[in-house]
């Protein structure tokens, strides 16, 4: 399925249905009376957060949305029908955002939480409640931009080849693209962690960062507002340094990218993932790299032989019980 995170649409409430003017005339009386009835409120338009969803990808079309006008009224004082509203559906996680004045509506976060984006026009009024029938109101009428956050606990990063993927598909049940060569990982992808009988959690693995990535390198920091909701993050270190790359260098360059995106990641709790423990001169560069890097716990791993990786959940579900969900509150880049 084709990943989109970004949208940008144009909702458009229903106009109020236009006041009736007429008379009637009853049995017996001399003058005819006003009888025209009001017209019926035009319908809404609502966005609603669905845990079914996971991608923006309905929108990738569709731009427009439009909720139904309301009925005109008619004589005998009857009342025109309301509009229907207009229900926008989208995953559990996406930002609302003004288009025009940039400021957020509301992040929808829980399933099934619902925000009225634009408010249909009320129905004119009929000749019977007016001296004069007047026509309906116009309905809200705004431009929306929609940014998916995806909702995970944990987040991996990591620069490419570092094993993000083969983590993941190790620790869950995620089937992610694994391959030896560069950014295999094009999109952000969730996997459930079982810790335990009724225990789990979801960790997110994104694509990897390059240095001079918060200047558009490489697939740029795109991705990087999937991982502003997680409560740890997991940098995945590869300490045999297949690619050539320092392990303690990866480190801080790693953390500098995600800082210049913003200082909250930077600041997000993180446990180190020593990644190739069973290739040569890992453990070298491991001693090497608890000597340089030190406060953060370092847990090494091999995705190639499973070990450590139990240790490992086990370690990231004992974090999480200590970290607090408020913890989790991203940036307010929108």
């Amino acid at each position: 399925m084709l990943f989109v995170d970004q949208a940008e649409i144009l909702v458009v409430a229903g106009a109020g249905g236009d006041g009736c003017r007429a008379l009637d005339r009853q049995p017996f009386t001399r003058y005819a009376r006003p009888s025209g009835g009001n017209g019926g409120d035009g319908g809404d338009v609502v966005v609603v957060a669905d845990p079914q969803l996971s991608t923006l990808l309905d929108f990738q079309f569709r731009h427009e949305f439009k909720a139904q006008r309301g009925r005109h009224g008619s004589g005998k004082n009857k009342t025109g029908k309301r509009g229907a509203d207009c229900l926008i559906r989208v995953p559990a996680g996406t930002v609302l955002a003004d288009a025009e004045h940039g400021h957020v509506l509301r992040d929808l976060v829980t399933p099934h939480e619902r925000l009225v984006v634009a408010r249909g026009g009320a129905g004119g009024a009929g000749s019977a409640n007016a001296r004069y029938a007047s026509p309906g109101a116009p309905g809200e009428q705004r431009r929306l931009r929609l940014e998916l956050k995806l909702i995970a606990a944990v987040g991996l990063i990591g620069f490419p080849n570092a094993g993000k993927s083969s983590l993941l598909a190790r620790m869950s049940t995620a089937r992610p693209k694994i391959a030896a060569y560069p950014f295999t990982t094009t999109t952000p992808v969730l996997g459930v962690v079982s810790a335990g009988t009724d225990e789990a959690f979801v960790a997110c693995d994104i694509p990897g960062l390059i240095e001079g990535a918060h200047e558009g390198r490489g697939l740029g920091i795109q991705f990087l507002r999937h991982i502003e909701r997680t409560r740890l993050l997991l940098h995945v270190i590869d300490m045999a340094a297949v690619d050539g790359r320092d392990p303690v260098a990866s480190f801080h360059q790693l953390n500098a990218e995600m800082t210049a995106y913003a200082s909250v990641l930077g600041e997000r709790p993180q446990l180190v993932v020593a990644n190739k423990m069973d290739l040569t001169d890992s453990q070298e560069q491991l001693k090497r790299f608890q000597a340089a890097i030190t406060g953060i716990e370092v847990v090494p791993v091999s995705c190639a032989t499973t070990a450590g990786i139990s240790q490992l959940i086990q370690l990231v579900w004992q974090q999480l019980q200590r970290l607090p969900v408020q913890a989790a509150e991203g940036s307010a880049h929108v």
